[in-house]
């Protein structure tokens, strides 16, 4: 989980409630089209606000962002195809090197030529020590970005990054519009400009955001003509505008989604994830710094009840950052639900019963508080879950919920019911999640996390570039994550969407955690086609 996206949801958790009690009676499109059976507009009810629509401080950095474009983009099977750029990079001195020519005739939405000048700006930008985008470090293989003419950008990198092309995804802004202002805190970040398929008309703070299609978009002028993303942070009320016709499409989940199942006016689109829910333990913890505790928790937790009862079998069990149906999940690190082992660990590490059940040793109760974000049900119920099955062992959990502004300043001794998770490359998840010079820094790593072992595996499959040694490299960090649970991985969850019927080739791609207007089923809205 990003340090942005986080935040964006702490800013904006007690507004969306509010919000979405107080513009229930109203569609949040102005009631043109929501569940009316109109096909040139489309509200869409999410969980989730973004901080800021600037990509400089981190909008869209994993593509899909509607107004923006990247050099690159991924399409249904996460492939990299072209995008701002005509072709995919050439790659030289020995993955280095690497050189986009940018498709020609693009303007942005205010009609100006997009050129390599913009590529440079955006990246240069974000890179700067003045920028707060706090995911910057994921650029820092760049040495130097340039351009050759108006069409040509070329990156230089001080090592060789294996996945640096998934990067490339990042949205490109428009140097004219975005230069000479504060980029922290400058107009851009409300009103921005782009190339990409929409253009922002208005954005509600803590109720919606709203698009228009972008007649000048180099991809043809969507069908969709206007769009609209609904702020609504509490999952019933997403549920009961979804079911009044409110709203076109709504992510929801499992418990909530099965409610639709016998309406055929709409569809439920599953959409396979790496979205894992885990808990932080950490290491400045008494309790949840023994590495003896931490192993136990791991065997306690009874995962596959969790898939089955909390997600209703729309998920996986969660053994860490990696996916099991992953390529590149380490095959042997699935860890087995035994409480009797759990117990014998316990035992010999001098963690005995006490006479109300919970375990001490040298004085310390076997105890710790467990947070999770208000309003999230899911993140809840896998707390409650996972508290159930740590007293059965002896541990006793106290569950509470807070917002994020809440739950950071704690994070160093209290654990969260954590969750990420990013399917372009294993780096993007294993490194912000494990490496100890991350530790407390933002949202990443939030256990504090030190192990070396590990460290150096990251490091090593960060920047090698031939596959079967990243493979090796990040087997490592699996195996090592399981000797030493830094966290208590439960499940990986699969994203449930409920929508309207009536349009052609509804597809997904694998998601991410992070799923707002750039995932679910219209994650290529630009692309949608009604049914005849």
């Amino acid at each position: 989980m990003t340090a942005r996206s986080v935040r964006g949801v702490a800013a904006t958790a007690m507004a969306g409630v509010l919000a979405a009690g107080a513009v229930a009676c109203s569609a949040p499109g102005g009631g043109d089209g929501a569940g009316k059976g109109a096909k040139d507009s489309l509200v869409v009810g999410l969980a989730n606000e973004p901080e800021t629509l600037s990509p400089l401080l981190g909008y869209g950095k994993d593509g899909n962002s509607k107004i923006f474009d990247g050099l690159l983009r991924r399409d249904a099977a996460m492939k990299l195809q072209p995008a701002l750029a005509a072709e995919l990079p050439k790659v030289t001195d020995d993955g280095r090197t690497y050189t986009f020519t940018l498709r020609k005739g693009v303007k942005f939405s205010d009609g100006k030529p997009f050129t390599a000048r913009d590529v440079v700006f955006t990246y240069r930008t974000i890179l700067d020590e003045k920028t707060n985008n706090a995911a910057k470090g994921e650029l820092d293989a760049i040495d130097k970005v340039t351009a050759a003419g108006d069409d040509t950008v070329v990156f230089a990198l001080k090592y060789p990054y294996a996945p640096f092309a998934e990067r490339t995804v990042l949205p490109v802004v428009p140097e004219h519009a975005a230069k000479g202002q504060d980029v922290n805190s400058g107009s851009f970040n409300t009103a921005p400009i782009g190339t990409g398929p929409y253009v922002l008309t208005g954005w509600s703070k803590g109720e919606k955001l709203t698009f228009k299609a972008n007649p000048g978009y180099w991809g043809g002028e969507p069908k969709v003509k206007k769009l609209t993303m609904a702020i609504i942070k509490d999952d019933d009320v997403r549920a009961t505008r979804l079911r009044s016709g409110d709203l076109d499409g709504a992510i929801l989940p499992p418990n909530l989604a099965k409610g639709f199942k016998g309406d055929k006016s709409k569809v439920t689109v599953t959409a396979r994830t790496t979205d894992f829910r885990g808990v932080t333990l950490p290491t400045a913890n008494k309790v949840t710094g023994d590495l003896a505790v931490r192993r136990a928790l791991d065997l306690a937790v009874d995962r596959k009840a969790m898939v089955g009862k909390l997600l209703e079998g729309a998920g996986r069990a969660g053994y860490g950052p990696v996916p099991t149906d992953s390529d590149w999940f380490a095959k042997g690190t699935e860890r087995p639900y035994d409480p009797g082992k759990a117990g014998k660990l316990l035992d010999e590490a001098g963690w005995k019963p006490g006479g109300d059940g919970i375990r001490e040793k040298d004085g310390q109760r076997a105890g710790f508080t467990l947070w999770f974000p208000a309003g999230d049900k899911l993140r809840e119920e896998h707390a409650l879950a996972f508290a159930s099955d740590a007293k059965k062992a002896g541990i006793e959990v106290k569950v509470q919920s807070g917002t994020w502004e809440v739950i950071e300043p704690r994070m160093k001794n209290d654990a969260v019911l954590a969750g990420g998770g990013n399917p372009a490359d294993p780096d993007f998840d294993l490194y912000n999640l494990l490496h100890s010079s991350l530790a407390l820094n933002g949202f990443n790593n939030m256990a504090a996390y030190a192990d070396p072992g590990v460290d150096q595996a990251l490091e090593e499959g960060r920047r090698s570039g031939d596959k079967t040694a990243r493979k090796a490299a990040y087997d490592k960090v699996q195996r090592g994550l399981a000797d030493n649970p830094g966290y208590t991985f439960l499940t990986h969850v699969d994203h449930l969407y409920v929508m309207n019927a009536g349009w052609k080739d509804i597809t997904t791609q694998v998601e991410p955690h992070d799923h707002g207007l750039g995932a679910g089923p219209w994650w290529n809205v630009e692309a949608w086609q009604p049914e005849q």
